[in-house]
């Protein structure tokens, strides 16, 4: 059985974290299957990708079975997961992390680098680290510290404190709680709708956020005319325009 499986439906591509008998939990042959399925989604025929877990969770972070092997966890750190994360960033196109049970350590971390998060109404969320005396990572402190700020973050992340799903939505940590009997129907719809939008305009509005983080006012200004003149040259604009006129839905192709 592979670690990760990978699906797809139309334009979306769907990776499965798939070992569900340890709750999906992070062994270097999940790691290596999740960076194939990352540069598979590279493929411009993929216009949206759905990260979901096995089973009955989404993923309990990493396997401390293999951890306490590892000679060196900085750089095991830096060989699996920084660049799977850094991957899930490079994508031109939106990443979904479709967290359909509990999410906990680097598993959280994952679901938290994507651009988007929908929860099942039984998802849990754990920050995990701190309860076995560790700091968070796999970009932990970076994608947590901007959706929630700095102290709430903190407070979490040091606390161990567990999230229903609907406290995550609460805090901004997830856009939508669905039922768990239709979480698959909500999740393959949400993806299908991501996919027909004019992906590469959605690819580079993720860059231009990311970009926003850091950047000076002037900066941000010279990024966004640098990228709006490449969007004007798209056929998805020439569409979007075309249909605004004649008043009809527009029918993107993602270039």
């Amino acid at each position: 059985m592979a670690e990760v499986e990978v699906t797809r439906e139309g334009a979306v591509q769907t990776i499965t974290l798939n070992r569900p008998d340890v709750m999906n939990a992070f062994n270097r042959a999940l790691h290596a299957g999740l960076r194939d399925a990352l540069k598979e989604a590279r493929d411009p025929e993929v216009r949206a990708v759905v990260i979901t877990g096995a089973g009955r969770g989404f993923s309990a972070g990493q396997d401390l079975t293999e951890f306490t092997d590892m000679p060196n966890v900085g750089d095991s750190l830096r060989a699996t997961y920084h660049p799977n994360v850094l991957a899930i960033r490079a994508l031109e196109k939106p990443v979904i992390a479709a967290v359909n049970g509990p999410c906990a350590g680097a598993g959280l971390s994952l679901a938290c680098a994507c651009d988007i998060r929908i929860a099942a109404d039984n998802a849990i969320f754990v920050p995990g680290f701190i309860g076995i005396g560790l700091v968070p990572d796999s970009g932990g402190t970076f994608f947590i510290h901007r959706l929630l700020g700095a102290p709430r973050a903190f407070e979490w992340m040091s606390s161990n404190r567990r999230l229903t799903a609907a406290e995550a939505h609460a805090w901004g940590l997830v856009s939508e709680v669905v039922e768990a009997d239709a979480f698959a129907a909500r999740t393959a719809e949400l993806a299908a709708t991501y996919a027909a939008m004019p992906t590469r305009a959605v690819g580079m509005t993720k860059r231009l956020f990311d970009h926003a983080d850091n950047a000076t006012l002037e900066e941000q200004l010279e990024l966004e005319a640098q990228l709006q003149a490449a969007a004007v040259q798209t056929n998805d604009f020439r569409e979007g325009v075309a249909a605004f006129a004649e008043k009809r839905p527009a029918s993107f192709s993602g270039n």
